[in-house]
């Protein structure tokens, strides 16, 4: 199986940038990492040889981007303000870095953002804000609205609130969506997302499913038993969603 990395200075984060790509030809699929995880985790974590029989039969080929969540996100000691446009210039970089270099390497018309956990929120929400790119996302163990409090988890922006915050929250922007361009290309893209039956964003997705419907737009929502929070899940998830 092919395996590559690439590392180079992205001027839109100021810093260095690692990828790992498994895979010669097929969908590119773009790979989130969790809040703690890194490019190398979806091979860490095993999910990479779970698919090694769609990527070497040539209709996968799996980009894993690094993450920046401890500079974004989780970076609790900025303002939340700081904390929204540093995760907006990483979508930036996705778009205007990541995004050439797929293109350069790889020409099938079909590109599928996955991830899990935090990463899967970040899968979601790109394809949601820019839908004309993807056909497909693949979101596991998600949480779609991160202002909200749920049991141990915090809102990630401390009660604060501004445009940046809103147009990047799929369970609120969601509600609001009139452009016709966007709804209908998100009705044309296969949009699955899996989620445990005791997980505490359970609700949330629940309520992102029923804003798609409300909006005319097919998907599907898979409930597995407990948590299923975990590694061990997402690697029975992937073969049969990814």
């Amino acid at each position: 199986m092919n395996r590559e990395y690439h590392r180079w200075y992205s001027p839109r984060l100021g810093r260095d940038m690692e990828i790992l790509v498994f895979g010669h030809a097929g969908a590119k699929v773009l790979v989130f990492p969790t809040r703690d995880g890194r490019f190398h985790e979806y091979e860490d974590l095993r999910l990479v040889e779970t698919l090694r029989p769609k990527i070497q039969a040539g209709q996968l080929q799996l980009w894993c981007v690094d993450s920046i969540d401890w500079e974004s996100l989780y970076c609790f000691w900025c303002h939340p303000a700081d904390r929204i446009r540093r995760h907006h210039a990483f979508e930036e970089y996705v778009l205007n870095e990541v995004f050439p270099l797929m293109a350069g390497r790889n020409s099938h018309p079909c590109t599928i953002a996955h991830g899990c956990s935090l990463g899967a929120f970040h899968a979601l929400n790109i394809a949601f804000r820019h839908p004309h790119l993807f056909r497909k996302v693949a979101a596991f163990s998600g949480r779609y609205d991160l202002t909200l409090n749920v049991d141990d988890f915090r809102d990630l922006f401390s009660g604060y609130r501004d445009e940046q915050v809103y147009f990047h929250t799929p369970a609120q922007y969601l509600a609001n969506l009139q452009c016709p361009e966007r709804l209908d290309a998100l009705r044309r893209m296969d949009i699955v997302l899996a989620i445990g039956n005791q997980d505490p964003f359970l609700d949330n997705n629940r309520y992102l499913s029923r804003l798609l419907w409300d909006k005319g737009v097919p998907h599907s929502l898979h409930e597995w038993e407990g948590r299923a929070h975990r590694g061990s899940y997402w690697r029975r998830m992937a073969p049969l969603y990814v």
